[in-house]
Formats: structure tokens, sequence, C-alpha cells
């Protein structure tokens, strides 16, 4: 992934190439607390996929719990499965909390994403996650192994979105990922899915040069989503925060400010203690407020 016609002022094209190295979201309790880092502590899942932060203090307000899947707070992982009927069994076992009625299989009028099977559920903290098994025809080659694993790995996240193109301008134009595909969902199965009345949503995906993507889910209908609150911060347990790898964070600042983007940190922040594996980066928000951390550091140097 390259910056679309050099709208990123980099000393060179490939300092700005950005992966998406990882997902962060803030719980409420860990099972086994490592000793405390600092104020926040980060315990990175599943090779740096997934990457959970408790916060100490202060502690943060949980997730509203009349939260619909349209309102713009929400986001999810989607972890792909082999087989959907033994993950779900799996997940029953452990009493988790469902979000959607049960798995769905989309239909196969849908040209791109008829034959899918997805389920959504919840962990102990309310966040949003979803198992996902895609058919033959569909999905990345090595999601289709066959190595007698059950849970394969993350593919994407997937945002709430209140308008597809303002979206398309932060993350591909200012950011410079590309679309990766599309699709117009709707019908009985969708409704069962999200668990809203009406659901009509146009999806779609974006990849950057390597890791997991970043899937719009725009709701056509019904249009009562709620925005995200303005006066969320990082330790509210709804806050996400999606990670980006680039060799040069400080060169996506113009084009970030140019496009009045709002930007969490004061700039680029270089951190004298890199243990949370990141050296220098900038914490910014996208048209709905979704957060992104842009940064470098070890956390980067995994190789996908």
């Amino acid at each position: 992934m390259q910056p679309e016609q050099g709208r990123l002022r980099a000393r060179s094209r490939a300092a700005c190439t950005l992966v998406l190295c990882a997902l962060a979201a803030v719980v409420g309790s860990a099972a086994t607390p490592p000793a405390p880092i600092s104020a926040v502590d980060s315990v990175a899942l599943t090779v740096s996929d997934l990457e959970l932060q408790q916060f100490l203090a202060p502690r943060g307000r949980p997730v509203p719990i009349d939260s619909r899947s349209n309102d713009r707070w929400f986001q999810h992982v989607a972890i792909i499965v082999s087989d959907m009927n033994a993950a779900y069994a799996r997940l029953q076992s452990f009493n988790v909390e469902q979000a959607s009625s049960a798995p769905q299989r989309l239909p196969d009028w849908n040209p791109n994403a008829g034959g899918i099977e997805a389920f959504y559920f919840r962990d102990p903290d309310g966040h949003n996650l979803e198992v996902l098994q895609f058919p033959a025809d569909k999905g990345a080659r090595k999601w289709h192994a066959r190595d007698g694993r059950l849970f394969l790995g993350i593919d994407h996240t997937a945002i709430v979105v209140a308008d597809t193109e303002a979206s398309l301008h932060f993350y591909r134009d200012v950011l410079g990922m590309r679309i990766a595909g599309s699709s117009d969902n709707y019908g009985t199965e969708q409704e069962h899915l999200n668990n809203v009345s009406g659901a009509h949503l146009r999806i779609t995906s974006l990849r950057a040069a390597h890791g997991p993507g970043i899937e719009f889910l725009e709701y056509l209908a019904p249009r009562s989503g709620r925005p995200l609150p303005a006066d969320t911060q990082p330790d509210d347990l709804w806050y996400w925060q999606v990670n980006l790898c680039s060799a040069a964070p400080a060169a996506f600042e113009p084009a970030l400010r140019d496009s009045h983007a709002p930007l969490l940190s004061a700039g680029t922040i270089e951190l004298v203690d890199p243990t949370l594996g990141w050296r220098k980066g900038l914490l910014t928000r996208d048209p709905d407020g979704h957060a992104s951390l842009i940064a470098e550091g070890q956390s980067c140097t995994r190789t996908w």
C-alpha cells in the first residue's frame, strides 16, 4: 500500500507504507493481571493481532447496556473458524452472551457475501466479537487450511460508519489503504446476525500492505444508530483502537491536519520506555470517532 497521488508529504514513498498490526480494546479486568508496567497494563494476544488494555487508574465507564449493532461506537473483531457448528458449540459451552440469534449463513443471491457463515457474541466487558467461516470461493487461502485448528486468526475489524465516502477519504485518501471488496447486505439473515430489525448495510473492506483489514458497516437502514459519545476517553470500555505501523508516523501529520482529522496526541510522541512495543507515534480519529494509532516500534516487526 502506498499513499495515493503523493498526498502524504513523506521523505520517501516506502516510509509511508502502513501495516495494520493490532487491534486494541479496553477491558475492565484481567483473570491474572501482570505486574503493572504503568497506569495501563498491556497484554498481547495471538501474536499481536489483539491487544487488551486494562486501565488501573482512572477507571473508565462501561459499555452502554442498550448498545446496538448500528450505534457508531460499535466495533468488532472477526475471528475465522474452520467449522462454524463446532465453534458455536464451543462458545455455548462457556455461556457467552449472544449478540446474534444464532449463526447465520448469508444467502447465495448475494455474490460477494453468499455462503459466508457468521455469528456475533460479546466478551465479559461487552465488546462485540464475530466468528466467521468462509465458503471455498471466498476468503484468503490461509483461512482454508485444514490443520486441525478451530480458531484460525483475525481477518478484520468492522466499524460502523455514518458515511462511507467520508470514511474512504480518511482511510484511503489520507492513510492510503486500498479497497479490497464491497457488498450490499440485507434480508432476514442479516437482521438476525446484527440483531437489528430491517438491517440494510453497505459494506466496504479495506486493506493495508499486510495484516487484518478494516471493514466499514454503513447502515442504510435503519438510520437510528447513535454517534460515539463526544466525551469518549481511552479508558472507557467501549473504546477501541486500530494500531497501524509505519516507519515514519510523523509523515502522516500534515495530511491529517489538512483533512481536519482530530489528533488525540499532541502530534507525534516519542516514548522513552519501549516496553509496550512502540518507539513513537500519534493517535488520531476518523470521521466517526474511531481511534487509530500510527506508530513504529517492536510491535511492527512481525511478518504476516
